[in-house]
C-alpha cells in the first residue's frame, strides 16, 4: 500500500518527492507517523557531495534522521508503546549480537542501519519503520520539535557526559558554536559545569552562545600572513589564557575540551589549553588528516577521545534533561518549513541564512500534512 510521501535524494544536487509504499513492520518494530525532522549537516553534505568518506550514495535515498512522531502501529512484541504515543526516534538500529553491541558500545556496531546513511533510507517521509526499543516517549511538556532535537542533543550528551565523563564543578571549553557545539555547552551547563567557554570565529554565534549556555566566550585572532598553524595555535592558546584567566593546574584549569568544529587550529589549541591530565573529546568532523601537537598531548597525559553519534542511555538522559527544564531546545529552532518546502529548507540550510538575513541554527521540516505551527 502506498501513501507514504518521501523526500528522496536522487543524486548530487538532485532531489524529488516520491510516494513510496507504507512499510510492513516486524513483531519487534513500530511504524511511526513522522511529525518533525531537523536538517543535519550530513544530510546537506550528501546532497552537495553525494558521499561522506566511505559512505557513498549510489541509489536513491530518503533524507533525514532527526525526527519525532506519533506511533501509528506496533508489533506484538513491543510492550512499552501503544498507538498514539508521541515519541522521539533514535535512528540507528544495531545488530545487538556483535562484540561492540554486547559491551555497551553499540554506536560502534559494524552492521548499524542508520537512517539516511547509504544505503539506508531516512525519516523525511510520512511513515518510518523502526525497532520499538528505539522509540522514546516524549514527556508531556516536550513538543515534537523538542523530540526531533533530541537527536543532535544526544550527540552532545554522548560527547560531554558519556565520552567526556564530565563531573559537576568542572570547567569546559567548547570549540565551535554551531548546533552540536551549542548543545554540548547546554549539556555541560545542565550537568553542573562551573564554567563553559564558547570559542568561535563568528561574533554573532558567540553572542548567541553567551545568551544560551556559555558563561564566557572567546573570539580567536586572525592567522597572520606566513604564520604556520602550529605557531598560530600556540599564540591563540596563550591569548586565551591571558583573556580568560586559564591556568594549566588548579581551580582555574580546563578539565574538559570538546571540539565541535573539526578545524585543525581548534584541535591544536584545545590540546594546548587543556589541563594536565585533562580530557579532550573530538566530535566535530573536519579534514581527515591534521597536524597534532603530540608531545604536548603525551607530556600532559591527556585523555584524547573520539565521540561518534550516541550510545546506551544518551537519548534517555537527553529527554530527562529537557523534560526537567534543565535544557531548553526551543531557542535553537530558527527556521520552520512544510514538507513541500523541503528543497527550500535544504537550500537555506546550506547557505546558512534565509533571504531575510536570519542565520540558521536549526531548520525543522514538518511531516506530510503537518503544519509548521504544530510544534
Amino acid at each position: 500500500m502506498s501513501n507514504n510521501p518521501s523526500f528522496v535524494l536522487q543524486g548530487i544536487e538532485k532531489v524529488s518527492f516520491e510516494d513510496r509504499p507504507i512499510p510492513e513492520i516486524h513483531d519487534d518494530e513500530a511504524l511511526v507517523e513522522v511529525k518533525k525532522t531537523g536538517i543535519c549537516g550530513s544530510d546537506v553534505h550528501y546532497l552537495v557531495h553525494g558521499r561522506i568518506g566511505d559512505f557513498v550514495v549510489t541509489d536513491p535515498m530518503v533524507l533525514g534522521h532527526e525526527s519525532s512522531g506519533v506511533v501509528f502501529k506496533v508489533g506484538k512484541k513491543v510492550k512499552h508503546l501503544k498507538v498514539g504515543d508521541r515519541v522521539a526516534m533514535e535512528p540507528g538500529a544495531t545488530c545487538r549480537v556483535c562484540e561492540d553491541c554486547k559491551r555497551g558500545r553499540y554506536e560502534l556496531c559494524p552492521d548499524i542501519v542508520f537512517a539516511a546513511t547509504p544505503p539506508y533510507d531516512g525519516t523525511l517521509c510520512r511513515y518510518y519503520r523502526i525497532p520499538g526499543d528505539l522509540c522514546y516517549k516524549l514527556p508531556d511538556n516536550c513538543t515534537f520539535e523538542d523530540g526531533a532535537m533530541v537527536e543532535p542533543l544526544s550527540v552532545g550528551i554522548h560527547s560531554v557526559a558519556n565520552i567526556g565523563a564530565l563531573r559537576a564543578n568542572q570547567q569546559v571549553v567548547v570549540f565551535g558554536a554551531g548546533p552540536v557545539g551549542l548543545l554540548c555547552m547546554a549539556v555541560a551547563k545542565a550537568l553542573g559545569a562551573s564554567r563553559v567557554i564558547a570559542v568561535d570565529i563568528v561574533p554573532s554565534r558567540l553572542e548567541f552562545a553567551k545568551g544560551y549556555a556559555a558563561t564566557d566566550v572567546y573570539l580567536p585572532p586572525k592567522l597572520l600572513e606566513g604564520e604556520s598553524k602550529p605557531n598560530y595555535s600556540q599564540r591563540n592558546a596563550q591569548a586565551m589564557r591571558e583573556q580568560l584567566g586559564i591556568e594549566e593546574r588548579g581551580p582555574k584549569a580546563i578539565d574538559l575540551v570538546v571540539d565541535a568544529s573539526g578545524a585543525e587550529v581548534s584541535i591544536q589549541t584545545g590540546i594546548i589549553i587543556a589541563r594536565q591530565g585533562g580530557t579532550f573529546v573530538q566530535v566535530g568532523m573536519g579534514a581527515p588528516e591534521i597536524v597534532v601537537p603530540i608531545t604536548t598531548l603525551l607530556v600532559k597525559e591527556l585523555n584524547f577521545k573520539g565521540s561518534f553519534r550516541y550510545g546506551p542511555g544518551d537519548y534517555e538522559l537527553g529527554l530527562a534533561l529537557v523534560g526537567q527544564g534543565k535544557i531548553d531546545l526551543k531557542p535553537l529552532v530558527t527556521h520552520r518549513f512544510t514538507f513541500e518546502q523541503a528543497p527550500e529548507a535544504f537550500n537555506i540550510n546550506r547557505l546558512g541564512k534565509s533571504p531575510d538575513g536570519k542565520a540558521v541554527i536549526k531548520a525543522i521540516i514538518s511531516g506530510p500534512d503537518v503544519s509548521p505551527d504544530e510544534y
